[in-house]
């Protein structure tokens, strides 16, 4: 029904069908006005339609077949159902994980588990019915007028932002490119480390290959039914897998596919089209994997592609209080938020995983708008106030205030952190407003998430309006490897106690595949009712090629040359060859605890950008990639650290 159809119920008393029904019928109650009556009718017919909303998603279930229908129709439901990635913020993940794939970011179910799904698809439904309703009301309330002006303002504020963009960024500045160090490297003088690296390069070309012939321009691989699969989390973007691998790819020396990958880029990469995509998530993978290949090729197409990416983002900022939308529509530019986020929240670990990339894109763009951006987060979450010293993974971007209590070092928070640290690193050690938020922030962490297990395993709980949830997540594993390198740097007197808390997380992890049937590490584990390091839940149990583990295995080798780190990274490798590697590339599994293989036939890009490339360099010299000279963003694309003597930005007058 068209809200000017319903506002006449809303509207002032003696108008409309509102009016007319008080007076004719409110009369013959007894003590009740006219007035009186018209406020309980609105009341009555609130409820009807409540109520038939209701009933028409019922009705689902009473129709013939109701499995498949809701199968068909419910599993395969428009984007705005899903939740963010598979990965990182995520939800379960750095933020990415929430969704089918990061978060980075916090999948409720086991892949494939019909009743986990079920169950996840129907809380979304009544949470997005609920949604609904508070939002028809809230615009009920207002005035036609009111309605048809904000929409036309939000129109003309989207078409002058992009027409501004499209001027501001028609000519990109020259780059001044300092030299950069370590891109490549040699081989390790050890023969057997030699071999052992060699071993990990034919992993991705295994990955790589079996992408190319079955999946070639899809986001990602099927590598069981050998086809295409896409997630919702990059709308209708397609190459994922391509711009993610760009630099390992380059790294292994793999050049023949590279040329073929750039060539992939310069032809089909397009971004001019109708999609609503996760900000987060294109962010890391492809504005990441694009600046990546351009500081390592110097090849100008990644620049301008990654330069044009960015404009397309950047009406995701375009809320009262400058935190931006978790998904945005590139040709539109019209944002909102997960349904399920606390009350259409913005995510900590989503909106605080830009600030890298945008500080990038602003050097290479001459234009500084991308990091106004980011510093505006800054401002924003420091005029807070912060409960117990800990950041909540919810934050309102129409009020600028935290929603409910919720705090996590895993999906929602995870890269947040990850960043106020590399961001102090990238600038060269000058950026001090983001040193003194890192360790303000991992002092809270310390004090009320981190705890030990009977047997001295540390962990890092979860945190929920004061109390403790005494689970780890695979995500959560990452924070070893920032431990340790941020410790240099730690207050006086801390940096062998971070240091030694980046071994004791490394060793936590590490039991929690070492105790697993496949070797491979669960995606969330407890230390409760006895248990230590084991999932006991089942949609917990999955392994998705997830690389936080030898992320930080990865460090703690740098950092400390400890020869458990290298072999503990071979037990990885020799897993992911033992129970993920089937003749179609690489799958994630449904039960790291079950003895026969259950595939979730998906080879997710991260897989060749992340989990492939740590390994890689745990076996090779530090001369590659020296932690001194390079940051690495959430998705493990390669950044320099902007040194002092790289000329600032400059506004591009133009």
């Amino acid at each position: 029904m068209p809200v000017g159809g319903l506002s006449p119920l809303f509207s002032p008393a003696g108008s409309g069908l509102g009016g007319g029904l008080g007076g004719g019928l409110g009369g013959g109650r007894k003590g009740s006005g006219p007035a009186a009556f018209r406020l309980t009718e609105k009341f009555v017919l609130l409820l009807v339609f409540s109520a038939f909303i209701t009933l028409c998603f019922g009705a689902i279930f009473f129709l013939p077949d109701s499995s498949k229908l809701l199968s068909g129709v419910l599993f395969h439901s428009s984007p705005a159902l899903q939740p963010p990635a598979d990965r990182k913020p995520g939800p379960g993940a750095r933020a990415e994980d929430a969704a089918d794939g990061r978060a980075r970011r916090g999948e409720e179910g086991a892949p494939g588990d019909p009743a986990a799904a079920l169950e996840d698809n129907l809380a979304r439904i009544r949470e997005n019915h609920e949604r609904a309703l508070r939002e028809a009301k809230e615009t009920l309330q207002k005035l036609p007028e009111e309605i048809q002006r904000d929409i036309l303002m939000e129109k003309e504020k989207v078409a002058q932002d992009q027409l501004s963009n499209r001027v501001g960024f028609k000519m990109l500045p020259p780059v001044d490119l300092a030299p950069l160090v370590g891109a490549i490297d040699g081989e390790p003088a050890d023969a057997a480390i030699r071999e052992k690296r060699e071993k990990i390069k034919e992993m991705m070309k295994h990955a790589w290959n079996n992408y190319k012939r079955y999946a070639w321009g899809k986001n990602e691989l099927k590598p069981v039914s050998k086809g295409g699969h896409s997630s919702s989390l990059f709308g209708n973007i397609q190459g994922a897998t391509i711009v993610d691998a760009l630099d390992t790819l380059f790294i292994m020396k793999m050049k023949d596919e590279f040329e073929e990958a750039k060539a992939w880029v310069d032809e089909n990469l397009n971004f001019n089209m109708n999609a609503e995509v996760s900000v987060f998530e294109v962010n890391i993978r492809f504005v990441g994997g694009l600046i990546s290949a351009y500081y390592l090729s110097g090849e100008e197409i990644f620049r301008k592609k990654a330069v044009e990416l960015g404009v397309k983002l950047l009406p995701a900022f375009h809320t009262p209080s400058g935190i931006p939308w978790a998904l945005l529509n590139i040709k539109s530019g019209i944002g909102r938020n997960w349904p399920w986020a606390s009350g259409g929240s913005s995510i900590l670990a989503e909106f605080g995983t830009l600030h890298l990339e945008f500080i990038h894109l602003s050097y290479l763009s001459g234009n500084p708008i991308f990091a106004d951006k980011v510093m505006n987060i800054r401002t924003v979450l420091n005029n807070l106030e912060k409960p117990q010293g800990l950041y909540p993974n919810y934050l309102n971007p129409n009020s600028g205030q935290w929603a409910q209590y919720h705090v996590s070092v895993g999906g929602l928070g995870d890269s947040f952190y990850e960043y106020l640290l590399k961001a102090w690193l990238m600038s060269d050690k000058t950026d001090l407003q983001a040193k003194k938020m890192y360790f303000d922030a991992i002092k809270a962490i310390e004090t009320h998430l981190i705890r030990k297990s009977r047997n001295g395993l540390t962990y890092i709980a979860e945190w929920k309006g004061g109390l403790l949830e005494h689970k780890m997540g695979h995500l959560t594993c990452f924070a070893g490897g920032m431990f340790a390198l941020g410790a240099d740097d730690a207050p006086e007197g801390l940096t062998q106690h971070y240091l030694q808390l980046g071994a004791e997380i490394a060793r936590t992890c590490h039991e929690s595949y070492n105790r697993t049937f496949v070797k491979l590490g669960p995606e969330a584990f407890r230390f409760d009712g006895g248990v230590e390091a084991i999932a006991t839940r089942q949609n917990e149990k999955y392994y998705i090629l997830r690389p936080e583990v030898v992320e930080t295995y990865m460090y703690m080798w740098r950092l400390t040359h400890d020869p458990k780190y290298r072999k503990w990274a071979w037990e990885a490798v020799e897993a992911l060859e033992k129970h993920c590697r089937v003749k179609g590339g690489y799958s994630g599994l449904r039960d790291v605890y079950f003895h026969k293989e259950s595939y979730d036939d998906v080879q997710q890009s991260f897989f060749l950008a992340e989990t492939l490339k740590y390994l890689y360099l745990i076996f090779s010299d530090d001369d590659l990639l020296p932690l001194e000279h390079w940051i690495f963003n959430t998705e493990a694309h390669l950044l320099p650290v902007l040194s002092r003597n790289i000329k600032k930005v400059e506004v591009n007058e133009k």
